[in-house]
């Protein structure tokens, strides 16, 4: 997991890793190339500090998680960012790619790529069949999030930050 995916247009967003894994830099450019300040790179540089595995009952207390296929789950205990959302995502390394979706968007690097895209999805608040028709398992050219991909046993992680979602443009309740 050590190189970042960049997503595609003129907007970028990644966090670039080292040798060893270590974060070199996390920034975006948004609209017109100009630097975005990222609050967020040395929690996604210690992000291993941050994430617990266990059972669903034992980090059920987590900022967030993600269930695993075996019954584990994987939890965020990071800080909170003022202003920004965190979500995560993982899955079994060694799991076999759904012959479905290896045709459709390759086998190369699928894990990484699949918990990348599924953050983005979390954080945006869309369902991954409406991001697969926009995105596929590619990130968005806005920048509007960073994110790290690592390796932390038998799983690939991605843990994402982004915005605040936009409220709603009508009201959800009487």
């Amino acid at each position: 997991m050590g190189q970042p995916v960049r997503p595609g247009g003129g907007a970028r967003a990644a966090v670039v890793t080292g040798p060893g894994g270590g974060v070199r830099a996390a920034v975006s450019t948004g609209a017109g190339g100009a630097a975005v300040p990222r609050p967020v790179p040395a929690l996604l540089a210690a992000a291993e500090r941050h994430l617990r595995i266990g059972s669903p009952a034992t980090v059920a207390d987590a900022v967030t998680r993600s269930h695993l296929d075996d019954g584990r789950c994987v939890g965020w205990y990071g800080p909170s960012v003022p202003g920004w959302r965190v979500a995560i995502d993982a899955e079994r390394a060694s799991a076999p790619v759904p012959p479905a979706l290896a045709r459709r968007f390759g086998a190369g690097d699928f894990w990484a790529r699949w918990t990348r895209a599924e953050c983005y999805c979390k954080l945006a608040d869309v369902p991954i069949a409406i991001w697969w028709r926009r995105h596929g398992l590619g990130a968005p050219a806005d920048g509007s999030a960073v994110w790290r991909t690592l390796r932390l046993a038998d799983l690939v992680i991605t843990v994402g930050f982004g915005p605040p979602l936009p409220p709603p443009p009508f009201p959800l309740s009487p």
